[in-house]
C-alpha cells in the first residue's frame, strides 16, 4: 500500500489517481508527443521506430514533437 500511496493522489472518495509522469512506466507520458529530453521516452521512441537517439532528435527538430509527424518523417527519410 505504501508504494501505491507514493505514486498516487487520493481524492475524497479514496480512489487513486495515477500521476501522469510516472518515471517507472516504460511508455511515454503522452503517446501523441515525443519528449527527447527524458531518457525513458528517448529509449521508448528509438526502440519503437528502430532508430538511434540522434536520428530521433533530428526528426523531432525537423517536424516537431508530434509522434505521428515524426513517424511520417522517418517513413519518408529513412524508409522506416
Amino acid at each position: 500500500m505504501k508504494q501505491v500511496l507514493a505514486s498516487c493522489f487520493y481524492i475524497c472518495d479514496l480512489k487513486p489517481i495515477i500521476m501522469p509522469d510516472n518515471k517507472n512506466t516504460r511508455g511515454p507520458q503522452d503517446s501523441a508527443r515525443i519528449n527527447v529530453n527524458e531518457d525513458y521516452e528517448l529509449s521508448y521512441w528509438t526502440e519503437k521506430f528502430g532508430i538511434n537517439p540522434n536520428q530521433l532528435k533530428k526528426a523531432v527538430k525537423a517536424v516537431g514533437v508530434s509522434a505521428q509527424a515524426v513517424e511520417e518523417y522517418l517513413r519518408t527519410h529513412t524508409g522506416r
